[in-house]
């Protein structure tokens, strides 16, 4: 007998997800706990597993389709006859669509039974479902296929034949987490008195503390020193310094945090996400490091949960990594504060009264002018500043 397999139930901030990946044909065998589809909401994506050994008999919602929390999105059967016994059970599903219940989509390989959003690009481009090469979960089309199939020239023809002048163009549907990040962005920009100021730090002294007592750093925790742990503990400190930099604003009230929640930003193919790290002035060095590299794991494989993204009073992006020089971040509502990390370059600096090679890094605090003044805000960048510039006082909690 059939069972119905369901969305997850969302939070209340999560309105609704779209299918975004099916890893089990119908009739497929499936172990039990075995990820069999993805659902991509606003904000992470979520893993539906098989609830026993069986296989799917039907699905109800496919690729791109729009779910709700708790809504059934295929049958499953369980037992070892369960592959066999797909064909009398979606028959069975279709005569309950003729009935009026929900409609069932079986996965085949011709271009009217595709996933909705393959289906589309397969019948917008004229393309024929078995000339295309899938490269999904057990050989399936995705529509990245489809596109990478249209701008892919045909067997012994040489790029030449293109015409003079004919520039491709690729369409892909933005992700809903990218689609989230925006509206965020743009609602920081347009809600928030935001100014942002900057500043500069030399970081020799932590790279020489760094190269000093790294190896053996990695050999007594198992995690990397990096920089990022000297700035989430300088952070922190200047946080206690100055209180207001931890509030958020609610409605007409100010939140005072009593507690230090701090979102590292990370990047993934699907967009921006800012895991939480939380009381970070009872965490170490290496419960940081540790901490960090381990949602930047989750954040290239999908797995971060939505506790792991919920709350944090700062937020610390390091645009660094990628060669920037200098930028100015955008707030993280409802955080009034945000640190930008950016690229260590050498630099002729004035150092009394003689001119040093410097490895300077410009760090960029962007702020609620609502909530912070600005003699606030340049004291709190000025103490990490003299923090990072002072390992030892940080260390030794000075």
């Amino acid at each position: 007998m059939a069972t119905e397999i369901k969305a997850p139930v969302f939070p209340e901030s999560v309105a609704d997800g779209t299918i975004a990946t099916w890893h089990k044909k119908v009739g497929e065998p499936v172990s039990r706990d075995e990820v069999i589809c993805d659902i991509e909401t606003d904000k992470v994506v979520l893993e539906v597993v098989a609830p026993a050994d069986g296989s799917l008999v039907a699905i109800i919602k496919g690729e791109g389709d729009t779910v709700l929390s708790d809504e059934v999105i295929a049958q499953f059967e369980a037992g070892a006859g369960a592959a066999a016994a797909a064909p009398a059970a979606v028959e069975q599903a279709v005569a309950q669509t003729q009935a009026g219940a929900a409609p069932v989509v079986e996965r085949t390989e011709t271009v009217s039974d595709q996933a909705p959003a393959v289906r589309k690009a397969l019948t917008e481009s004229g393309i024929a479902a078995a000339d295309v090469q899938g490269t999904g979960r057990g050989g399936r089309i995705t529509k990245e296929d489809v596109a990478n199939h249209q701008t892919k020239p045909a067997a012994n023809v040489t790029p030449l034949s293109v015409a003079v002048g004919e520039r491709i163009e690729k369409r892909v549907p933005m992700t809903r987490l990218r689609k989230r990040v925006a509206e965020r962005l743009l609602a920081a920009t347009q809600e928030t008195a935001m100014l942002t100021t900057f500043n500069e730090v030399n970081m020799k002294p932590i790279m020489e503390l760094r190269k000093q007592y790294k190896d053996a750093f990695e050999k007594r925790h198992g995690a990397r020193l990096g920089f990022m742990s000297f700035f989430v503990k300088a952070a922190t400190e200047a946080l206690k310094r100055y209180p207001a930099v931890n509030a958020s604003i609610d409605g007409d009230d100010i939140v005072y945090h009593g507690y230090y929640d701090i979102g590292v930003a990370v990047s993934s193919d699907r967009g921006l996400v800012v895991p939480v790290l939380r009381d970070t002035d009872r965490m170490s060095y290496a419960e940081v490091e540790a901490g960090i590299a381990a949602y930047a794991g989750k954040a290239r494989d999908g797995k971060l949960s939505i506790e792991e993204m919920t709350g944090g009073t700062f937020t610390i992006t390091n645009g660094g990594t990628f060669g920037s020089l200098l930028s100015t971040p955008i707030l993280n509502q409802p955080q009034t504060g945000i640190l930008g990390m950016h690229k260590i370059q050498e630099r002729p600096m004035a150092v009394n009264g003689q001119v040093e090679i410097l490895p300077m890094m410009y760090l960029a605090l962007s702020y609620d002018h609502r909530m912070i003044d600005g003699k606030e805000a340049v004291g709190f960048l000025v103490a990490i500043k003299e923090l990072l510039e002072e390992p030892a006082k940080l260390i030794l909690d000075l």
